[in-house]
């Protein structure tokens, strides 16, 4: 299965459901944040720290598999220049309609989130890249490009899933209230379920998802060469009663910065 031509068919359902990741900030939201007033998501339910962004008017920001019309429109409200990329077209429709309704500068890519190869070195002055990577098998393709493409003293805003989320049997819980380990780690959807469960994952036309180990989510980045500067932890919205919320946090998103060139990469500048 081609997983990344499947996860853009199923991301462009999403879209016709209505699923809230995909709906488009509001005019309210795009007026305040022209005052100043603003803030984003990189989790579910946690805004992103103020401190955690530089001055963003002029800024060159890369919205990395972060679409549906809400991070990109509100940081270029602010003042950034923006580019959005993500897998789905349908998600994209939604960062365009909010600029063209907003005259708001975003320039819009279709693309796979570990091939930045239509970006040249140092393009980005930030990249904001919201819980998505678990819709992709290998994340430490996506970590490489990110450092490739940000300037020196850029910064990498990443929100990801903790992998601990993919243990449990949550069809069981579902029924009996109770969080009982069912899976290995990491996860797969191609692997990790049998055949007949993941046809109907398929048949429900379900993004495939991927969990992947807190070494490379977080080790991956330095590895990359990126400097960690920042962390917290997320958990669901109340109102969504995740019975694993009542126990720990589900989410994960760290700050990064790129310092220096990566140890043995040939100088840019």
């Amino acid at each position: 299965m081609e997983i990344r031509e499947y996860n853009r068919t199923a991301w462009d359902k999403e879209v016709e459901r209505g699923n809230k990741w995909t709906v488009p900030v509001s005019e309210v939201v795009i007026a305040a944040a022209r005052q100043g007033q603003w803030e984003i998501l990189l989790t579910p339910s946690k805004p992103v720290p103020g401190d955690w962004f530089p001055d963003l008017e002029g800024l060159d920001v890369l919205c990395l598999a972060s679409e549906g019309g809400q991070q990109g429109p509100i940081l270029a409200a602010a003042g950034a220049k923006v580019t959005v990329l993500d897998n789905s077209p349908r998600q994209l429709e939604g960062d365009r309609l909010v600029a063209e309704r907003h005259a708001l500068d975003i320039t819009t890519v279709e693309g796979d989130m570990a091939d930045l190869s239509m970006f040249s070195d140092q393009s980005f002055d930030l990249i904001v890249h919201p819980v998505s990577n678990c819709f992709v098998p290998d994340v430490l393709p996506v970590w490489a490009e990110a450092f490739r493409v940000l300037r020196l003293g850029g910064g990498l805003l990443a929100g990801f899933s903790n992998p601990v989320i993919y243990l449990f049997d949550y069809d069981l819980a579902d029924c009996t209230g109770v969080l009982q380990v069912k899976y290995a780690l990491p996860y797969s959807d191609l692997t990790s379920i049998t055949e007949e469960e993941r046809q109907r994952v398929i048949k429900k036309g379900i993004p495939l998802e991927f969990s992947h180990t807190l070494e490379d989510q977080i080790g991956g980045q330095l590895d990359a060469g990126l400097t960690l500067t920042g962390f917290f932890e997320d958990a669901y919205p109340e109102d969504e009663n995740d019975l694993l919320t009542n126990y720990m946090p589900a989410f994960i998103a760290t700050r990064a910065v790129k310092l220096d060139h990566k140890i043995g990469e040939k100088d840019l500048t």
